[in-house]
């Protein structure tokens, strides 16, 4: 896909983070955008602030993207609206979780929900509406650097970001296959300066853990503190948003951002033909 201006884009956690960033590049760009978020009041600022600024083909949808009546709304209404969609951006995802045995069944519930079957729901929903337009059309599901190096973070986060390389792997072979119009592509981002720490402030109800978890030990906070500041000195998100584009262009399915993980990443390639253990990691490589 080279051609953008005068398309229609759909991006999930849009309000902010890379969402927010993607929608900017997408309207600089002189598409139109259907911007969609679980946070209402939030969405809606952004949009108003966008609009404001003379950006005024957008439609902000508020979406739960873990629900498939959703998210079926959600491309009624980006189709009502705008007549088309071409470019898909799967991005909403959230950080929680703990070790593979301290999750809750809640924890688990929660994760999978908005990081997988968002991204199952988006592909089931949007691709046959992208086939039956027979026109040029991406899909880009963020799945972090988490989902190709093996088990550096909270196992929730973790599975559900394997998931989605796994999956859209398979949507780009199945694509290709058929040759189709469409084109996939699996954005693994490093460490990206957005607010996914506080992702536990859009957790609903019926998932939350009414049981008080136990303190933080010392090292535990300490890890946090510091893994909150790496994120703060990420790379901005409008950076990303031009590596993702340059992808699309170049119709490559794997969309990196940092050099930093390339040696976790062929190190574990290594381990598993060889038959060798890991050496135990955390995200930080420490």
């Amino acid at each position: 896909m080279q051609n953008f201006e005068g398309k229609v884009a759909v991006i999930t956690g849009a309000a902010s983070g890379i969402g927010l960033a993607l929608t900017e590049k997408c309207l600089s760009l002189g598409m139109s955008v259907v911007m969609a978020d679980i946070e209402e009041d939030v969405l809606n600022k952004a949009a108003e602030k966008l609009q404001e600024s003379g950006k005024n083909n957008i439609l902000p949808v508020t979406t739960d993207v873990s629900v498939l009546e959703q998210i079926e709304v959600l491309a009624k209404k980006a189709n009502e609206h705008f007549g088309a969609v071409h470019l898909l951006f799967n991005n909403a995802g959230v950080g929680g979780g703990g070790s593979s045995w301290d999750s809750t069944q809640k924890d688990w519930e929660w994760v999978i929900g908005v990081n997988l079957w968002s991204v199952i729901h988006g592909i089931r929903v949007f691709t046959p509406i992208m086939i039956e337009q027979d026109t040029e059309c991406h899909i880009v599901n963020t799945g972090p650097v988490a989902g190709l190096l093996g088990g550096i973070t909270n196992a929730p986060y973790s599975v559900t970001k394997h998931g989605v390389v796994a999956l859209t792997e398979h949507l780009y072979n199945d694509l290709k296959k058929e040759g189709l119009k469409v084109g996939a592509s699996v954005l693994c981002p490093g460490f990206i300066n957005t607010n996914i720490f506080d992702s536990g402030r859009n957790r609903p109800n019926s998932l939350a853990n009414f049981v008080e978890p136990p303190p933080l030990t010392e090292e535990q906070e300490s890890m946090r503190e510091m893994f909150k500041q790496v994120l703060e000195q990420g790379m901005p998100p409008n950076q990303l948003a031009d590596i993702v584009f340059e992808g699309i262009k170049a119709d490559r399915l794997y969309l990196l951002t940092h050099s930093d993980f390339d040696e976790g990443i062929l190190n574990r390639a290594n381990n598993i033909t060889s038959g060798t253990n890991p050496v135990i990691t955390d995200f930080t490589g420490e």
